[in-house]
Order: structure tokens, then sequence, then C-alpha cells
């Protein structure tokens, strides 16, 4: 805690402009839009000056407006520059130019202001309200008064945004301060008179901090109130106002008239807690209920129930065909009984608006409980004239003996009725037919529409408007018309018609004897519902399966018509490499287009034949780019700054490096200034192509030179390849041999000679190119000598002599003698030729510190040798995802980049509590217990990225490895923590935005001169220390974050950092580094380094300052590293009114570094993403789709793809990216075309700043209920009417969790999340406010997925549950006698094998896999993942997900899990893997696997084996996959000494009565408690159901104390109940034991053995009587087992939740210790499969090879790292 009150700001700081000072020599203020836009705020003018305060010159209009309100001065000088940077950059972007550069232009302001206050206004015509904003309408030119007053109360609004705080979430309060500030606002400009004083009006908060003192604080601590009511997010929702209610609010008049200007702290609505007339809930009150789905989703519900009702009624008819039954009169009117079905369904849903939103009647709302009585009266009404009708149809038919035209009479009546019942729902259809109609309608606030849509639904501010356009419309109708057409079929036929004749046999069955008790003896009902509920169940979800399989293949055609996944590898990016600089130019460089050319048809359709030609090749664009010298270097320049990042990032080696760069001339030394007259493509490309040029040779001695050049010339790399290789030739030997000397004239001549005979086409005819070969062959044995590192001058001398000779005798077709070789001037003039051999003294190479010259001869080396196609280069497959990505991309559809001045500015903001910045030293030493450090694991899984890593630092002058531990531990923390998931690589991801606008904006201006000057230094990629300026004791990788690192940045002018930083600005809400520098934490030192190295980059805190005695002042603050003052400077210090975290903690921190941020849009980006360079060019023409129109609304949000970087780890991770690739791909795609129900999903999405800014934020943040917080930002955009759009053709990178512990809490919290989400008002809202298939669709991919996985798990319980009711009670037995039941089995087997054969989730995977990896490739990945059992995984997932959905929804306790990024290469223990899942997944495993076992033992028909494997065999892998899903997944699950020592830990764990201060990692009691905290927050319906469903567990001792033989075949009712006689019994004897050993076992020890002597000899003496006098059979000990174990289960369980009564008796000690048998038993159960395998050999080996595959194929030694056997070099 820091004492200081916050410092005086230093006069020159700033944040990316300094706006105090226009003449201070900072880059961006060369801009005149700039210095426009501050002029515009320094116009006062004669406005009043404020009262109380001194005026100074230097105001603008916001100190005016601070001094008349009370506004902070640091929020003033954040709003000022977010203003000037908003509007400059607005100005920028203008086209045309305004006439006037220097002044703002009024159209920029007006469209700012209409944009930042359309909330308001929308607000205002709702409420029906005159809006302050008070401008003159003429459209004439504004006077200036009318422009000031425009940014006035544009300035105004942003201020108070600026310092609302958590205010920011309500934004329609927000609306409501606005709007009464802006009305005193318009009483100062007019000149008011206050009528009580008779002086000028002032306003009536004032004065310093006034605003956040008396405006923000009574309404912030009446939040504080609500959340502090909630009791930690315990209480239920309906207790408490959360942040939607406390905006709803403000949703009517009613604030007006109760809260009052100046607000009136006593209303109502500040009094919290159960004090008086409180407000309570606005607008809906979340209950915690199942009936929550089929509330918010009553038509889905509607549709199933009446077709199933339709479908059994038409199918009892008979066996033909539905439409043959439907001719039958008698059909026909009995399926008239749907619509009674409907009324009462109608009437049940408005019974449960009644029960669960009454709390929302007050005094101020009586009209809502008027509406849901009248509702609930009218539904019943519809009943009562249904049955009448219906029954006057059937009485006149029965009483004519016939359909006589009365009785048809009657049936048009009913029909009538129908219609006027269905009138709503048609005049909907009409309106969906029409959607513009009805958005018009329903966004014009008319009475006559309020009074209409009353009836229906109560009228809110959201949710208003959100049909989609007409064409959209029918896409994703036609897609739901296919998906329940499939889905009615396939019920009708496959589900409901093959269950209608057993039933019809079960009714039939007469006079049969169960083998038990009859509770019910009407009939056989209850086997019959039982038979039928797992059908209907599957019935219920099975869309899920279609929507599934629909969605798969659309999406797949989607991706198709998109061009995703052309280029796929690096030979189809060979093929297209041509292509691809036209590509880069004509989508990543801005083009010159005439104003009123953009947009147009004309335009459109250019661009799209351009696209065409460039995708296929048509017109060889690759041959523009030779005769334009700019393009060319315009894509040289970019594509070497992206694989000089990959060389950064060490993805690639040294040598890869030189293989895909373009070479560029070096202008400044002659000795490496080629001219060379073709494209020098990458060696990658033109490799081997020389060596096929030559074969050609030879093949075609004799022909012409044209035939062959032709030839050659049909592949353009051969073309390249030879004139390449010539001219490298010519100019390499010239070089090496001296300036003046005799020989370089002979190496003219002769290369003149050879271009003078190619010129006539006479090539073939002078020279021999049989000789070639021969030439090709010295050539490269000069080539090797020259690139010796010791070079040896006399043998280079030999190979000249020897080239030479074989040119002059060999190549030249007619031999010529000396006198007339020295006549052509091919010989040495010098008479005495003996003196000196050629070449002898003429030979000078080059200095080796020459490294453009030696990277030529290696390239030209190259081309000459290389045989092989290098298909492997780059080796890294990381390298090649990339390049392929990108390069595909750029034959996508994007807009067109604009340049980088005129783009839209952006953000990037993360939030960042306190994970990882960078690995420590000690982190990436430590070992775990099997002997393996964090970076050995790296170097192991990343082992060429190693590689690299190492050869970099060599290059960099590091000597030894040792040195990485000393002078070079911060490259190698840095390289360690750019391959885990820490905020340093997140940083420098972001980082390459900023990287990429620099670059952008030099080549936007750049000439051909700055272009030829900047490749030059590109050509030289040196890393030579005197270009590193900076201080020696930055480390050389540091320059791989600075901005000195970008060799392009050598040639920038200056303008392209100030634009760069115009344009990008970077916010981290690092929550907690205030504290964190405090306490000398090192994250803080580490996020202060990146700082250092990021110029654009800026951390947003929360600071508490004690002020006074137990008080604290929070602070909002903004830093930035100083590179002049070389420290960190605080920028702005914003006053909070409390406490920063009320709700949610995630989007509290993005809420409170908001007001940081800069710029048209804002990306979120977690702490687990990364970004590529590649994919930051595109940047700017992803945020040009702002502008476009994506169905009839502009998007508010783009979506962006994400790839998932961890896959690479283990096969888990593999799983879990896999199946989330295909989420974020193609899931995402689907969704946002053609469904239009994409939402935001989290991370890389951008959104549209202003837009979300004055509508409540980025995320909601209510406690618990907002627990996904991401998802409701898309949910809020949706019912706000914004448009959410999804881009393939840019991508960021992103990390999932590794460990199955890791995943299972991330799936447990996305699962609860959903939970909430049922309950909450804008699921609800969606719901109804979506047309029919919308909400189809949104249903069956946020909550709906989640219930149906839910639904497969109730699935099998229901059928098992049920077979083994039938087998239990006999029905089984007696209908076997029957063949048809056979039938209802293969009914429900088929329905259990769709399922679990996991198509659900695998489908998509292999569709999105194939569509972007090839057929073949997705084929051959999805059997691997078989092999490495993936299907247990998922079948395990799927556990999770059902449980903590079902749980949640029933009981609450959903809470933030923080899943750790850790990589996971530990081995679990048992005890800790049983205190995770023993619930979720062991306990119901065992309850399933008892189920099965009784089942196999009593029914008739399991005793055919194969039949019964058939029955269970899904069941009994679910059971498996269950229990030893976390074994196989848990690393060294199966070593036989560590299962040993698991058992002792486990059982110490279990015995361990711990103290008060025991976690439940310690002791057993504290975890079992803490497994129940759910239960003590449920509600009464909670604890009621619960208990309920604890009731099943006794059926099984119902049902097998009959089977005994003690019961002699008795069936009365006092056989079950005297067998609770041994229940009493046993837990006698246990309490007489245990009472025994507390009382006995330390001190009398004998008595303590006597004791359990007596018990034993009672039970045998027991035994032996009940053997002798009944007809007890020994096997019946056994049996009664598995009567009786589940019995005692029930009881605990039962006891947990009656815990609140039972825990002040005696019997709650036994209650615990019963338990903790439990518990060891069930541990038992689970450890003996485990046992058993782990002590079979080679099960080890198999589990570390599925665990680790896909690093094993990378060559991983993992059984070293797993033995921990390490090779003695490795560090």
């Amino acid at each position: 805690m820091n004492q200081r009150p916050p410092r005086p700001q230093d006069e020159d700081v700033y944040n990316i402009i300094p706006i105090h000072n226009l003449l201070a020599d900072h880059p961006s203020l060369r801009f005149p839009e700039v210095r426009a836009a501050a002029a515009a705020l320094r116009a006062v003018g004669d406005l009043r000056r404020p009262p109380f305060s001194t005026w100074k010159p230097q105001y603008d209009l916001l100190d005016w407006l601070a001094l008349f309100f009370g506004f902070q001065e640091s929020n003033v000088r954040n709003q000022r520059e977010h203003l000037v940077l908003h509007l400059a950059n607005a100005q920028m972007r203008l086209s045309p130019p305004p006439d006037n550069i220097d002044t703002l232009d009024p159209t920029v302001l007006r469209r700012f202001r209409r944009h930042l206050l359309k909330n308001y206004s929308n607000w205002c015509s709702y409420l029906n309200i005159k809006s302050n904003i008070w401008l003159s309408d003429s459209r004439s030119r504004h006077s200036s008064s009318d422009h000031r007053r425009e940014l006035l109360y544009v300035s105004l609004y942003l201020l108070i945004w600026g310092e609302s705080a958590n205010l920011r979430f309500v934004p329609e309060c927000i609306c409501y301060i606005f709007h009464n500030m802006a009305m005193e606002l318009n009483k100062i400009l007019e000149d008011y008179i206050d009528e009580n004083t008779g002086s000028p009006f002032v306003p009536s908060v004032s004065g310093q901090n006034a605003f956040l003192d008396k405006i923000v604080k009574p309404i912030y601590d009446t939040i504080k109130a609500e959340v502090d009511n909630s009791k930690n997010g315990t209480a239920p929702h309906s207790a408490w106002r959360n942040y939607d209610d406390i905006n709803e609010y403000f949703w009517s008049k009613r604030c007006f008239e109760k809260m009052k200007w100046p607000i009136d702290v006593g209303s109502n609505f500040f009094v919290t807690g159960h004090k008086g007339k409180k407000v309570g809930k606005t607008g809906f009150v979340e209950q915690r209920s199942f009936w929550n789905l089929f509330r918010s989703f009553d038509k889905l519900w509607i549709m199933l129930i009446l077709f199933l009702q339709a479908a059994i009624i038409v199918g009892w008819e008979g066996p033909e065909a539905p439409w043959k039954a439907l001719r039958s009169k008698d059909v026909q009117i009995r399926c008239l009984t749907v619509f009674f079905t409907w009324a009462g369904l109608r009437f049940f849903q408005s019974l449960l608006d009644v029960a669960m939103q009454y709390s929302l009647v007050s005094r101020e709302t009586k009209s809502l409980g008027v509406r849901m009585v009248l509702k609930a009266v009218v539904a019943a009404g519809w009943i009562l004239v249904f049955g009448v009708f219906y029954s006057r149809i059937w009485n006149q038919r029965n009483r004519d003996r016939g359909w006589s035209n009365a009785a048809n009479n009657r049936v048009v009546n009913f029909l009538q009725v129908v219609v006027a019942f269905l009138a709503p729902e048609l005049l909907a259809l009409a309106l969906f037919i029409l959607p513009w109609i009805r958005n018009f309608v329903e966004n014009k606030n008319w009475k006559v529409v309020y009074l209409f849509s009353w009836w229906f639904q109560s009228s809110i501010f959201v949710g208003r408007g959100l049909r989609e356009g007409l064409l959209d419309n029918i896409k994703y109708t036609l897609f739901w018309v296919a998906v329940l057409a499939t889905k009615f079929a396939f019920s009708y036929f496959m589900q409901i018609k093959p269950m209608i004749a057993p039933t019809k046999t079960l009714l039939d069955l007469e006079n049969f004897n169960y083998r038990w008790y009859e509770v019910f003896n009407a009939s056989n009902r209850v086997a019959i519902g039982l038979l039928w509920l797992p059908v209907v169940l599957i019935y219920l979800m099975d869309i899920q399966i279609w929507y599934s399989i629909y969605s798969s293949f659309v999406g797949a055609a989607v991706g198709l018509f998109d061009h995703l996944g052309e280029i796929r590898n690096m030979q189809q990016l060979r093929l297209r490499f041509q292509f691809f600089a036209s590509a880069i130019q004509f989508n990543l460089m801005p083009e010159e287009q005439l104003l009123n050319a953009r947009g147009t048809f004309k335009s459109k359709f250019k661009d799209a034949i351009h696209r065409l030609k460039l995708r296929y090749g048509l017109g060889r664009p690759f041959k523009k780019l030779e005769s334009n010298q700019v393009e060319a270097y315009k894509f040289a320049l970019i594509w070497n700054e992206i694989i000089k990042t990959f060389r950064e990032e060490d993805i690639i080696s040294d040598r890869e490096v030189e293989l895909l760069e373009l070479p560029q001339t070096d202008r400044k030394d002659p000795k490496s200034n080629w001219e060379i007259r073709v494209i020098q493509w990458p060696c990658l490309l033109l490799c081997n192509e020389l060596l096929l040029a030559l074969s050609q040779a030879q093949e075609l001695v004799d022909a012409p030179d044209r035939w062959l050049w032709y030839k050659i010339c049909k592949t353009e790399y051969r073309r390249c390849a030879v004139i390449e290789a010539y001219d490298s030739l010519k100019h390499f030997l010239l070089a090496i041999v001296k300036y003046d000397s005799e020989e370089r004239s002979i190496i003219r001549t002769f290369f003149q000679e050879i271009e003078q005979w190619v010129q006539l086409e006479k090539f073939t005819k002078n020279y021999n190119t049989r000789a070639l070969p021969k030439i090709h062959a010295k050539l490269v044995d000069l080539l090797c000598l020259a690139l010796k590192p010791d070079k040896d001058a006399d043998k280079v001398v030999n190979a000249l002599q020897a080239l030479y000779e074989v040119a002059i005798r060999d190549f030249l077709k007619e031999k010529r003698n000396n006198d007339q070789l020295k006549e052509d001037g091919l010989a040495p003039q010098s008479t005495a030729s003996g003196e000196v051999l050629l070449f002898q003294n003429a030979v000078q190479l080059p200095s080796a510190s020459n490294e453009a010259f030696y990277r030529r001869v290696r390239r030209l080396h190259t081309i000459l040798t290389s045989r092989d196609s290098m298909q492997k280069v780059p080796e890294n497959l990381e390298a090649r995802r990339r390049i392929a990505f990108f390069s595909n991309s750029l034959f996508m559809n994007m807009p067109h980049a604009p340049q980088v001045e005129k783009m839209m500015a952006f953000s990037v903001l993360t939030p960042y509590y306190s994970e990882d910045v960078l690995y420590s030293k000690e982190q990436l030493r430590t070992e775990n217990e099997d002997g393996i450090s964090t970076l050995y694991y790296l170097q192991t899984i990343y082992a060429s990225d190693w590689r690299n890593f190492l050869e970099r630092m060599r290059r960099e002058g590091m000597t030894s490895e040792k040195e990485l531990w000393t002078t070079r531990l911060r490259d190698l923390r840095l390289w360690a923590s750019f391959r885990g998931q820490t905020l340093s690589r997140t940083v420098r991801g972001m980082m390459y935005y900023y990287r990429a606008l620099e670059m952008l904006a030099f080549l936007d201006s750049a000439s051909e001169m700055d272009m030829r000057e900047g490749s030059q230094q590109l050509g030289s990629l040196t890393h030579d220390d005197d270009m590193d300026d900076l201080s020696s004791e930055r480390s050389p990788s540091s320059r791989t974050l600075s901005r000195a690192d970008s060799s392009v940045s050598v040639y920038f002018k200056g303008h392209e950092r100030g634009t760069a930083l115009m344009k990008f600005t970077y916010v981290v809400a690092c929550q907690i580094y205030g504290s964190q520098k405090a306490k000398k934490d090192p994250h803080a030192e580490e996020i202060l380094y990146l700082m250092k190295n990021n110029e654009a980059l800026r951390v947003a805190y929360v600071d508490e300052v004690s002020s006074g005695r137990d008080e604290k002042e929070y602070y909002s603050v903004l830093v930035k590293y100083d590179q002049k003052l070389q420290r960190e400077v605080e920028i702005y210090r914003v006053k909070l009114p409390g406490p920063l975290k009320l709700g949610e903690g995630k989007p509290e921190n993005q809420n409170h570094a908001l007001i940081f941020t800069r710029g048209d849009a804002v990306q979120t980006i977690d702490m687990n993403q990364d970004n590529y360079f590649e994919e930051a060019l595109k940047m700017r023409n992803l945020l040009e789709e702002f502008k476009c129109y994506y169905g009839i609304r502009k998007p508010t949000i783009l979506g962006v793809r994400e790839h998932i970087f961890t896959g690479s780890v283990s096969s888990l991770a593999w799983f879990m990216s896999a199946q989330e690739t295909s989420f974020v791909t193609l899931g995402q795609r689907v969704l946002a075309n053609p469904l239009k129900v994409r939402m935001h999903y989290g991370h890389p999405d951008v959104f549209d700043r202003f837009w979300f800014m004055t509508r409540g934020g980025l995320s909601k943040a209510s406690r618990v209920i907002n627990i996904s917080e991401d998802i409701f930002a898309g949910f809020n955009c949706t019912l706000r009417g914004g448009n959410v759009t999804h881009h393939e053709y840019i991508q960021v990178g992103k990390g999932r969790d590794v460990g199955l512990n890791q995943i299972s809490m991330f799936e447990a919290k996305v699962a609860s999340g959903n939970g909430e989400q049922i309950l909450s008002r804008d699921v609800y809202r969606l719901g109804h406010r979506l047309d029919f298939f919308r909400m189809l669709s949104f249903f069956y991919t946020t909550v709906g997925f989640f219930f149906n996985t839910m639904m497969i798990n109730l699935t099998v319980y229901a059928f098992l549950w049920g077979r083994l009711y039938l087998a239990l009670s006999g029905v089984e037995g007696a209908a076997l006698a029957d063949a048809n039941n056979n039938r209802a089995l293969g009914t429900i087997l088929n329905q259990q094998l769709i399922i679990q054969l996991g198509l659900f989730t695998a489908l998509p995977m292999i569709v999105e896999n194939s569509l972007e990896h090839g057929f073949l490739n997705a084929i051959w990945d999805f059997i691997t993942m078989q092999l490495q059992l993936s299907s247990v995984f998922y079948t395990f997932s799927m556990g999770t997900r059902g449980h903590y959905f079902g749980r949640t929804i029933l009981h609450g306790g959903a809470k933030y899990r923080a899943t750790g990024r850790g990589f996971v290469v530990q081995h679990k223990s048992f005890a800790e893997n049983y205190r995770l899942y023993a619930r979720s997944h062991f306990v119901k495993a065992i309850e399933l696997g008892l189920i099965l076992t009784v089942y196999a033992s009593y029914s008739p028909v399991a005793k055919g084996t194969l039949v019964y494997i058939a029955l269970t065999i899904s069941s009994w892998f679910l059971v498996v996959s269950w229990i030893l899903g976390p074994f196989i997944f848990n690393p060294s699950g199966f070593d036989w000494l560590k299962t040993v020592y698991d058992f002792d830990d486990f059982m110490n764990w279990i015995w361990y009565r711990g103290g008060v201060f025991a976690k439940s990692e310690q002791s057993w009691e504290k975890w079992w408690y803490e497994e129940q905290d759910h239960l003590r927050t449920t509600g009464f319906w909670g604890k009621v159901l619960e208990i309920i469903l604890d009731l099943r567990f006794f059926f099984f001792q119902y049902g097998i104390v009959y089977q005994l033989g003690i019961a002699a075949g008795n069936k009365s009712i006092v056989v079950y109940l005297l067998s609770w006689i041994y229940v009493v019994v046993a837990l006698g004897l246990y309490t007489v034991i245990a009472y025994a050993r507390d009382k006995y076992a330390a001190k009398d020890h004998i008595y303590y053995r006597l004791v359990q002597f007596l018990v034993i000899i009672f039970a045998a003496v027991v035994i032996v009587a009940l053997l002798q006098f009944t007809k007890f059979r020994f096997m019946d000990l056994f049996t009664s087992l598995l009567a009786f174990i589940p019995t005692g289960w029930g009881c605990i369980s039962i006891a947990q939740v009656l815990r609140p009564i039972l825990q002040r008796t005696m019997l709650w000690e036994t209650v615990v210790s019963v338990a903790r048998l439990y518990d060891i038993m069930f541990g038992v159960i689970v450890m003996a499969p485990l046992a058993l395998l782990s002590w079979l050999p080679g099960f080890q080996n198999m589990q570390t090879r599925i665990l680790f595959n896909e690093a094993f194929s990378r060559g991983l030694h993992i059984s070293q790292i797993v033995v921990g056997k390490k090779p003695k070099a490795d560090l």
C-alpha cells in the first residue's frame, strides 16, 4: 500500500500525442488534421466563463465543461487526447479531402456526434421525451456556434463516460445523466437566468470532483450494496439487483419522476436490503429452474410435442405409410387434438410466467400483473372452447353413425375456432415473409404498436427490429427446413413407428404375474412408459445431430466458395508463387482510385475479374512484375520482412532464410551489386530447374535456338533459373578477378560473344551444348572453393584455369588456334606466355566480411547444384502452415487496403491478472518427480526451434551453451516464454501490428529510390553488433521486441512512426500492477521490461491509496515507459468511486482500462493468444469491413478466425485443439453465414468501439449470471440491433488447456456458464425476439448444445433403468414370448449407437480438416485419433459437460475456475483425480456398472451373450471411459510403483482428520463438505428435486429382495419392509464397533477386541440360524450386497440435502463416517482396473505412446523424458 497522495503531473508527460504543446518535436504533429482538431477545441470564443474559478488563456472547451460540472483534471486530459485523435483520424479518412485542411470539417463532427449519441437518441424516442441536443435543423453550412455546440455535446458525453467507472455497464443510466446535464449545458449556452437567485444559471452539481461525488458515487454505492446482498454470488438471483436491473430501471419514465435531478438520494431506487419500499428487480427475474428452457424456447418445444402427438396418433392406426393412414377421416379428426395440447402448453407457459416473474409486479408496474393473469385466463378459456367444439363433432358422428353432413359442418366450426386461435401465429408468419415491415413497425415508437404488442411481449428498449433481410431470411429458412424435414422423417419411421407394435403387445398382456408386490395394479403402463422414455428423450435431442451433420456440409460449402484451403502446402504454393506477388500488390497495397469509382457496380465487377485472373494466373501477372520495378521491390520488402520475423521467432534456420528470401542488390558495394534481368525467385522454387534445363540442352543438341529456348521457357522458373545463373556467373567471375587485369577483359569478351550469338539466334550453331555438363562441373568446383571458410588462392586459380580450358577447347564448336584467340581477345596478349600462368596474379576474392557477396555466391551454388525438390523446406511444420495460410488468404476475397493514413485507427485490449509474463530461470530449471525440467521438455517438443535458437545465438557471438544461463539468460527466457502461454508472447504478437503499420506506411509513400535503399538493407541481413547502437546491457534478442529491429526501419523517414502511433495503441489491463510494484514482485519488473521495448504499449492498473485511517481511495492509472526520461511515467490517474470489482473480475478489469483505448475499433485479446507479422499486414483490410453491409446492417463485431497453437504438446491437447478448431472455424462460419446468429465467443474479435462504448461495454459483469462474460457481448450486440460477421482471411493464434484436469476445469467452467445463461434475460429475450429459425440456430449452438449433451447422458440412464425394471419385474420374460418386443429393442439400440459413435463431435472435425488439409489427410487424422483413444476423451468430456450444466441449473454454484496454462508432464496423483472426478464421473459410472451387472444376472434376454453385448456395449464403453479416462490421459498413469504410492497417498488423505485450517487437498472431510457447497445455496425446489432423484437408489433393494431365496417366492409388501431390518442391524453393529473403538481402542484394548469378537459370533449365529430355519441360500449374502449398498448411498445422499436439520443431531457423525467408508469403497473399485493394468506388462509403454504420439512422430525421446534419464550433454 503506498501512502503518498498522487503526485503532480510532469507537464511534458503525454500518452500518444503532446496536445498541450503543439510545437513539440513529435512525428504525429506534422499532420494538419491533428492541429485542426486541437484548434477546434480551443475555440472557446465568447462563452460565459465559469464562476468561482480563474480562467486561464490556454483552457479549451473541455476545461470549460470541467470547471462548470466538476470533472477530474485527469479525465479531461484523457478525453482531450481521445477526442483530438479521433477527430484527426476521421478527418484524414475524408474523401474527397476537405478544402481547408487546417480547420475541422463540420461533416466529420456531425458523423461522430450521430454515431456516439445514437443510443441516446434511440432512448429518447423510446421514452417519448425530447432530446436535449439543440442544433439547428437547416442543412446549410453550420454556424460556428453550432459547430462548437456539437463539440460540447460530444465532449460532455465523453467526459461523463470517462468518469463513470462501473456505471459504464449501465448505458441507459449514462443516457439519463447525459440527458440532464445536456439540459443544464443548454441553459448555460442560452444564458438562462436562475429564477431563485436571479443570477446567471449554474449547474446543480459543480466544484472539485463534484461529478464523481454527487452523481456517480450514489449510484455506485447502490450497486455495491446490492452486490453485498448477493452474499458473494450465493444468494438467489431474484434476491438482489444486478447491473441489468439497475440499467432497466432507466427504461421507463418513472426514473424521471422518482430520481429527479439533481439526483434525489431519498428515492426508493437507492433503497437496498430488506428495508421498506425498495424498487426490486426490473424487467426480468432470474429464477433457477429447468423450466427456463421451456420458457425461453417455447416455440421449439411446442413444435416437438405436437409432432410427437400427431405421429403417435397416425402411427397407431396401422402398419401402412402415414399418408395412407391420414386418408381415414377418424385419424384426421383425432389429429385435431393437437390443438388441445397447444392450448394446454400455452396455459402452462402463462402459469410459469406467473410463478417466475411475480416479483416484478409492484405498485409502479401494475399492468404487468394484469397481463399475466389475463394471459392465464385466456389460455384456460381456449382449452374449454376447444373441448366443447371437439366433443360436438364426436357426438354428432356417433348419433349419425358415420360422417354425415352435419358432422362435417361441426368439423368446419372447429376449424374456424382453430383459425381464430392461430391468428397471431399467422400474422407473425406474414411479417416473417416481409421482414422489413416488421423492423419498421418495431423501431417506430407508436402508441398503437405498444398496445398491440403489449399482449404478446412487454415493451422493452432492446430486442426491437431484429429481423434480417429477405435474402438472409431465405438462406437460413432453407437450411432449417432441410434439417427439420430430415429429422421428422427419421423420427417417424425409425423411432415412433417401430415402438407402436410392442406397446400394443404390452398393453394386451393379460393376467400376468409380477415378481414383486405390485404398487400400481392398473396395467403394464409403467413398463410401457419406461420403454418409451429413452426414445422420447432422443426424439427431443436429435435435432442437434442433424444440425451437426447439415452444418458441417454447409460450412464446407461456404468455405469452398471463400476459397479456403486452396493452398495447403508448399507444393501448391510453388505452383502459385508467381501470382503471389501480384496478389500481395492487389490486396495489401492501396491503389489510387478515383473518388467516385469506389463501391460502384463497375468497380466491383472489375475487382471480381481481377481476382479471378490472380487466382488462376490468367494473363501471366508476373510478366508485369519484371517491367515494374517498384512492385517487385515492394513484394521483396514484404516477403523478406515476413521471412525475417520467422527467423526471429526461430521457426526457420539461417539456411532456410537464404532459400526462402528474395535477394536484393546492394548498390553500395560493386562486388555484390549484380544486375540480374529476371525476378530472382526464392531458391526454393528454382531448385533442380537448372539441371533439368541442362539435360534438355543435351537432348536437343541439333535443335535451333528457338526450339530449345521455347522448351526451356515452358516453365517460368526454369527460364528465370537459366538467365539468373548466367548473369550471376558473369558477375561472379568479374568480381573475383582484379579490376584492371587482362583476364577480366578476356572474361568480358567471352560473355559478349555469347550474347551476340544468342541475339542472332545462332547459339547452338556456334557452341557445343554437349560441353555444358563439363563446364557445370568445373563451375561447381570453383564455387565450392570460393565458399570454403579458409580460402586457398592457388586452388581457385587452378579451378579458373580448368574452367577456361573447357570453355575454349570444348565449348566452342569451331576450334581456334592461339593467334585467332588473341585476335578475338580470348587469350592473353603477352608473348612470353611461359612466364606467368593465366589468372595467376589476377584473382582477388572479396573479404570474408562481405556477407552480401557470399550470400549471392551461395545462392548461385544452390541453383547450380540442388537436385532435391525441397518439399521439406521449411522443415518446421508451423512455418509451413503459416506460409500456406498467408499465401492462401491473399487469394480470398477481402476489402482493398486503404493507405495507412486513411485506415481506421484501432486498439488492442488485453486483461491480465497475475499469470506468467516471462518464465523465470527457476521455472525453466526446476525438475518434476521424473527429472524433467520445463526447458528440457520444450527443447524436445520444439527440437528444430531449439537448434535455430542456438544457431542465432552463435551468430550473435555466443561461444558456449553455458552462456545461456549467464549473459544470455534473458534470450533463453524469452525463447521459452514465446512457446508457452505467457504475456510476453501475447505482447510480442500484438506489437507486430505496430511494426506492420510502420512498414506499410513506409511503402505507401516510398519512391523507387527509397525502395532500393530499403531493399538493399534487407538484402544484407547482418546482425553485426555495430548496427545495434543501443546500450550494451540490452541483450541482442531484446531487439526482436524493440522497434530498432525492423530492417526496413533504417530507411524510415520519421513520419511512419507518427502514423503508426496515431493508428494503433495496445493497452494491457494489469489490474494489480500497482501492488505488484509495491511488493517488488518480479512480474512487475517483467511488465516494465515489456513497456521499455514496445513503444505503443500502455499498462492500465488500479491503484489503492490509503487516505485517513481505514479509508482507501481507488484510482484508474495509465502508465508508459518514457524513452527520453528512461523510466516509467504516469500519464493519467482517474479517481474511482470505490473498489473496482463488483461483478466478475475479467469484465471489470476490461471496463476500467477501456477509457484508455483509442480508435474506431478495439480488438479483445486474451492472455493466451499470439499474433503473426504476416497476419498483422492484413489488419487494415479487415477494418474496412466495418464499412460494408452484411445483409441489411453494417457489422458491429468482426469475428476473426483462431489457430490453436497448443495442438502439438500431447495427444490430449491435439484432441482439444481439433475440437476447438472445428468450432472456431467451421462452426463460427456457419453461424455467421447463413444462420446469422454468430455471437461473440471471446478473444480475437474486433469491436466497433464507439458502438459498444455507448451500449454497455465489451462484456457484461453481473456476479455469477455473467460468468461466461464474453458471450454476453454477443447477446447484447444482437439484441441492440448489431451485426456479427466472421472473416477467415486473417487469423490470430490461441492457446488451449493441455492436461486432462485443466481441460475438465475449462469444460466445467463453460458448462456452468451455459447453465447460468439459461436463467438470463438475454437468452429469454433472444428466444422470443428472434424469428423461429434464427431462434433454432441460436438454441442449438449455445445452451441447447449443452442441454442435449446432458440429454444423452440421461438417455443412457433412462435406457438402463428401464431395462432393469423390465428384468426385475418379470415383464421382460413374459413379453419375450412375442417377437415384436425385439423390434422395440432394436429401435432403442439404433438410437444408442448413433449417439455414442461420437459422430456428434467427429463429423464437423473431419469435414473442416478435409476442407483445409485434404480428404485423405483428414481420414488419416481421424483414424489416428481413434487409435489414440480420442473417443474415450470425448465421452469423458461429455460427462463433465452434462454434470456441471445440470448441477448449475438445479443448484447454482457456478464459479470462475482458473485453469492454469502450464505444460503438463506431471503425473497427477490418484487422490487428486479422485477429488476432481468422484462425483461427476466415478460414482455415476459405478451406478451404471451396477445396473448392468444386476441386469446381466436377472434378465432372461441377457442370458444370450450376444444379445447382452449388443444391448449394452455402448453403455459399458461409457462406464469404462468414465472410470479409466483420467488415468489413460495421465502421464505414467499405469506405472506399477506410482500406482502403489498413489493408493497409500489416497488412504492417508481419506483418514487424515485435519484441523480447522486443513485444505481439501489434505483432508477427505474438508473435501466432502466442499462437494456439498451447492446444496447449501440451492433453493427449496432444488432440494426437493435432489431428494426425488436420490430415491432411485432404493429401487435396487425393492427389486432384488424378492429374488432372494429367503423370500421364498412371497410377493407381499412385508418382505420389502422386513428387508429394512437388515439395514438397521448393519447400522447398529457399525455404531457399536465405532463406539467401542472410540471408547476402548486406545486404553482398554482388550475390551475393543472383545466387542469385535462378540459381533462376529453374533453374525455367524444369525447366518447359521437363517440357513437352518428359512430358505436362505449362501449366495443370498452376496446378492443382498447389490441390494443394500445402493440403499446406503441413497440414505447418505438424502442426509446431505437435509444437512441443516441433521447436523445438530447425533446422527450426523454416523453419516460422515459411513460416507467415508463409501468413498473408500468407490476408491477401491476405481483403483482395481487401474492396478490390474499397471501390473500387466506393456501397458505403461502403450499409454505413453498414446499420450505423446504427436510428439513422438517428431522424434521425441519421451521414454527418457518419463523415466528421466537425461542425456548428460543437455543443460
